[in-house]
């Protein structure tokens, strides 16, 4: 009986995703749009600095700021 509803629910969510598909449009960005005004495109290296190193940065320095604060706490008491 679980391996009839597992099947089942495989069915409704394979049949979700493939009408989800097929009713989206296409988005059409190869059309601009007026008043479209696109800049110069950034290199690979401004892209990797920009997308990762930039929150892993910025990351690691809440956390730094996280640790320092617990630990003044911790002497404190």
């Amino acid at each position: 009986m679980d391996n009839k509803n597992a099947l089942r629910a495989g069915a409704v969510a394979a049949g979700t995703t493939l009408m989800m598909l097929l009713m989206t449009s296409p988005a059409l960005a190869v059309t601009p749009d007026d008043g479209d005004d696109p800049g110069a495109g950034i290199s690979v290296a401004e892209t990797v600095g920009l997308y990762v190193l930039l929150p892993i940065v910025l990351f690691l320095v809440i956390a730094g700021l996280v640790m320092v604060g617990d630990k003044s706490r911790k002497q404190q008491g």
